[in-house]
């Protein structure tokens, strides 16, 4: 790709390699999300939103996941992440219990129902994720492109500032 090209038109603009490139990557991105987050809610009830985050909580275990903590690794507001949590606690999902390092605080954790239900929606999720995400791709570029995405992620998470 030809990251000095002019762009002196817009058909320039539309046309460069480096424009095109990721505005793949962004296109399936989205169709993906669509496809599985379609899938994870018909077959488990649960938005790809809760999925995430219910992924999060399971990789912390206990005691759980200060609602900050959570913002920042769905790059949400603290408010958003609140507004999900309390539909996810009204589910049965999650539940808030008092942080044991500080009095003030409150932690989320998964319930048993949660637990259950990540277990569940991530059979799904990798079964959808093989056909979909991986099945088109050629079986000997699978692990380099996942190992370059996870390159890309970091990257990118990595510049994005902190919530105080």
């Amino acid at each position: 790709m030809d990251e000095q090209a002019e762009i002196s038109t817009p058909k320039d603009a539309a046309n460069n390699a480096l424009v095109l490139a990721f505005g793949r990557l962004q296109g399936a991105a989205n169709r993906l999300e669509y496809i599985l987050g379609r899938a994870l809610e018909a077959e488990c009830g649960i938005s790809h939103l809760m999925f995430e985050v219910l992924l999060i909580l399971g990789r912390a275990g206990e005691p759980g996941l200060s609602m900050r903590a959570i913002a920042q690794e769905q790059v949400l507001t603290t408010g958003g992440a609140t507004r999900l949590v309390d539909r996810m606690a009204a589910a049965g999902l999650v539940e808030r219990v008092e942080d044991p390092g500080d009095r003030r605080g409150r932690l989320v954790r998964l319930t048993p129902l949660g637990e259950r239900t990540t277990v569940a929606a991530s059979r799904v999720h990798v079964e959808n994720i093989r056909r979909y995400f991986l099945a088109p791709l050629p079986v000997e570029d699978r692990e380099r492109f996942a190992e370059n995405l996870r390159m890309l992620s970091h990257a990118a998470r990595d510049m994005l500032p902190r919530l105080p």
